[in-house]
């Protein structure tokens, strides 16, 4: 500054100095708020992938048939498709909600009476926190095989439970066409 005031002809350079300056402090300050988005946007992306969740489950792989029961019972899903997250417990058969969000579940039942005329009961109903969220019934002696779908978007807690029951008189029947399923996945986090 003091070359400035002494000698004019180097006004223009200090000028150029001082305005090269400011673009250096202009650019150094947009490149850090550049970084600073660009890690947010990484650690928002990486907690998306860290809570992704999908699971679908089937009865079983071999043809054996699961019931009827004096009492309800929680259906064990035995074969794994997917279970992105671990949130599908194969032991307890219990889906647990890892986050806050919608959700999009669907639940199947397939049952073969065996014989024509024998009776048939395939129904299930699907919990959501021990409340039933779907209730599956086909209860009739019309014909051999029935099978019934639901579908459903639910919005879910983080932790919230949703699991199958098989109600106590009911059956189903599945082989390695697995015709009994259960799936989940998470549409999109509302947390």
């Amino acid at each position: 500054m003091k070359v400035c005031l002494s000698d004019t002809a180097s006004c223009g350079c200090c000028l150029m100095q001082q305005t090269m300056h400011r673009m250096e402090v202009f650019f150094n300050m947009s490149l850090g708020e550049l970084e600073h988005s660009l890690r947010e946007t990484r650690s928002v992306l990486n907690n998306m992938r860290a809570s992704r969740s999908a699971f679908s489950v089937a009865l079983t792989d071999r043809r054996w048939c699961l019931g009827p029961f004096v009492s309800d019972q929680v259906i064990i899903y035995q074969h794994i498709f997917l279970n992105l997250g671990g949130n599908y417990n194969p032991v307890n058969g219990i889906f647990v909600a890892p986050r806050s969000g919608v959700y999009s579940l669907s639940l199947t039942v397939y049952s073969d009476s065996g014989s024509a005329g024998s009776h048939l009961a395939a129904c299930a109903t699907m919990m959501v926190n021990n409340l039933p969220a779907a209730i599956l019934r086909d209860l009739n002696s019309q014909d051999q095989e029935d099978s019934s779908t639901s579908v459903q978007a639910l919005m879910l807690s983080a932790g919230d439970t949703v699991h199958v029951v098989l109600p106590h008189g009911c059956f189903l029947c599945d082989s390695g066409n697995h015709y009994n399923t259960f799936s989940g996945v998470l549409l999109y986090p509302t947390d």
